[in-house]
């Protein structure tokens, strides 16, 4: 789809900063993130709103794509470019039903049945993962490790954005087994320089 234009996928984690939420990240897209999903589970609708309302001014000032986790209601109504869903959202079909070709679609994957499905109900991209161990996603089991993705890859057609413990040195690892980009969230917003962390994860990624 031509609307993926990034590699980079940054995911907000307020719990991993002790800034405000949004100078973290407009320091992420002032080194050139080329997109950020806001994914706040702790805030009421009401605050996700605000946040959200403030990211797109941000995203649109430094032209990159704002995606709202989960709620396709509010991915519309701040005029996000698009929505993320997870397995426990309301399903890829029924989002593209509300917000027709408004939003691109994404959906976390966990395994290869989990990506063709996505695929098959209509996902405009996936992120698979916890590739490596990572805190943030020890609910979702036990890494499933880089050769899923090149198993993943070579069933699906659109593009696949590996998740889950990835670092500058291994991110060539992800890469050569046939992702088309990296989600980040730990590894870029635990750092005490998140612009030079960045401007680090998106040379690689040239």
């Amino acid at each position: 789809m031509a609307g993926i234009d990034f590699k980079l996928y940054l995911i907000s984690d307020r719990s991993l900063v002790n800034k405000p939420c949004c100078d973290v990240l407009e320091a992420a897209l002032a080194a050139g993130a080329g997109a950020v999903q806001l994914r706040e589970k702790d805030l009421n609708i009401k605050e996700i709103m605000v946040l959200a309302e403030k990211m797109r001014e941000l995203t649109k000032t430094y032209k990159a794509k704002l995606f709202i986790n989960d709620r396709v209601d509010v991915a519309l109504a701040v005029e996000a470019d698009g929505v993320h869903l997870t397995q426990n959202s309301i399903p890829v079909a029924a989002a593209r039903k509300i917000a027709g070709d408004r939003l691109i679609i994404a959906q976390s994957t966990h395994s290869l049945e989990e990506a063709i499905l996505a695929q098959s109900k209509g996902a405009d991209f996936i992120t698979l993962g916890p590739i490596y161990e990572t805190k943030s996603k020890l609910q979702f089991g036990p890494p499933i490790g880089v050769q899923t993705i090149t198993k993943v890859k070579k069933k699906l057609k659109i593009p696949v954005f590996a998740i889950g413990g990835i670092k500058p040195d291994n991110l060539t690892e992800v890469l050569e087994a046939g992702a088309d980009g990296v989600a980040v969230i730990s590894g870029i917003l635990s750092s005490t320089d998140v612009f030079g962390e960045t401007k680090k994860y998106l040379e690689l990624l040239k």
